[in-house]
């Protein structure tokens, strides 16, 4: 597997060697201020849980509201061959609404009493250098790689720390080196925050450093694959593969279909403990895939996913974002040992009748097949729906409207947690660029 994956992007590297732009980036620099950035982002987040069929002694709903505030710098370069700049990263999250009978959301740090806090900061900085077309950037940054993704589904995101090499010499080839100290987490402010919990209880250190090293190159503009390897000290190493292929029909029509493939194996002490296995390691492999038809203001997307081996696929301590299957969605990854699943889903863009910025989309998950402590035939399912509106012009122009439902509903411990839940997230966002 390992060698079908390099040679493809070998290929992409010699068939791109004819392609070098004439003009670099760095060659275009206006400067450190005349290129600067300063975005600032604000999110409302309503997030409740009802957990169904729940023990009467145990929380039977979970519902906060907190008001977020992301802020990012990013300067330009210095003129010259080698060019510096500098970015910089400012959070803040405040508590609208909450009680100690309904914390829990992940949305804020709880405190010892139980209560979620009432406020909660973080911020970060980082360096950067660019020669040509190549960056490298050491500090606090978001991340987007499939083996390593900061997670951005609460109040706040998370954040990494580290070193980020990334390459795009060659049209259409870009390439991604990195070595991470600390992955912090959406709802802490202390630094690397994220961790599991050893066999004495005793909390663990985060993320001890991962390496990461792929890219993804475009063959043509309907044509693009991926190959991602990272490490992760102590925990795991992880293969990751992806084929994209968008087949237009004619100017109203199309079909897309996206391939994704993870292989994944216990390495060092996994000291998390946090993975589900049976067999004691990790040791497997995960895919999904998809297929979408796209006709006027309608899409149609029908996906398989499939794990073999021992345990779950595991993610988390490389970043909550960093599962790339076409079945994890809201509530469920549907990533259980042996675990095989199924989703059909509907989108629909009302630009073409007349409303632009109002999409809708609903979907429809089952997994069958999961293997649990208490049976090799796991079941689950969700159901999703979620509606956005975003304003196209005004005072408020780019402020977004949503609203995320999700039903869920499992047997045999399949998921963490409840095994029934209904749960509703209303988001209020406004970007605003000041420079």
């Amino acid at each position: 597997m390992r060698v079908m994956k390099w040679s493809v992007l070998a290929l992409a590297v010699a068939a791109g060697t004819s392609q070098m732009a004439m003009a670099s980036s760095q060659d275009e620099s206006k400067g450190f201020l005349e290129d600067s950035k300063l975005d600032v982002k604000t999110r409302m987040l309503y997030f409740s849980r009802d957990f169904r069929n729940v023990d009467h002694d145990d929380q039977s709903r979970v519902e906060e509201t907190g008001l977020g505030f992301l802020g990012t710098y990013e300067s330009g370069f210095t003129q010259g061959t080698v060019g510096f700049g500098v970015d910089a990263i400012g959070m803040l999250g405040l508590k609208l609404d909450s009680g100690k009978g309904r914390a829990g959301t992940g949305q804020f740090p709880t405190g010892s009493d139980g209560r979620s806090e009432d406020s909660f900061s973080e911020g970060g900085g980082a360096v950067k250098m660019r020669i040509s077309d190549t960056v490298l950037k050491y500090g606090t940054q978001f991340t987007a790689m499939p083996v390593l993704a900061t997670d951005d589904s609460r109040l706040l995101p998370e954040t990494v720390e580290g070193f980020l090499l990334t390459s795009k010499e060659i049209k259409g080839l870009e390439l991604n080196a990195g070595h991470f100290t600390a992955l912090n987490a959406q709802a802490q402010s202390y630094h690397d925050s994220i961790g599991g919990l050893d066999d004495d209880r005793n909390k663990n250190p985060g993320l001890t450093q991962a390496d990461v090293i792929g890219g993804t190159y475009g063959f043509t503009d309907n044509l693009t694959t991926s190959v991602y390897y990272s490490h992760v000290e102590d925990h795991f190493r992880k293969w990751y593969g992806n084929i994209n292929w968008a087949l237009p029909i004619n100017d109203n029509q199309g079909l897309v279909f996206d391939f994704n493939i993870y292989d994944t194996k216990s390495q060092g002490e996994n000291r998390t403990g946090a993975y589900r296995t049976f067999g004691g390691e990790l040791d497997n492999t995960a895919f999904s895939l998809s297929g979408a038809y796209n006709i006027g203001a309608h899409t149609f997307t029908l996906a398989y996913q499939a794990l073999s081996g021992d345990g779950d696929y595991a993610y988390g301590i490389d970043g909550g974002g960093s599962v790339f299957l076409a079945n994890s969605i809201a509530r469920s990854d549907f990533n259980a040992e042996d675990e095989k699943s199924y989703q059909a889903r509907y989108d629909l863009n009302f630009a073409e009748f007349g409303v632009p910025g109002l999409t809708f989309m609903t979907r429809y998950v089952k997994g069958t097949d999961a293997k649990t402590r208490t049976t090799d035939d796991g079941k689950e399912w969700e159901r999703d729906i979620d509606v956005k509106y975003v304003l196209q012009e005004g005072p408020a122009k780019d402020l977004s409207l949503r609203v995320r439902q999700a039903t869920y509903r499992s047997g045999d411990g399949v998921y963490y947690g409840s095994p029934s839940i209904d749960e509703l997230r209303l988001i209020v966002e406004y970007p605003l660029s000041i420079l």
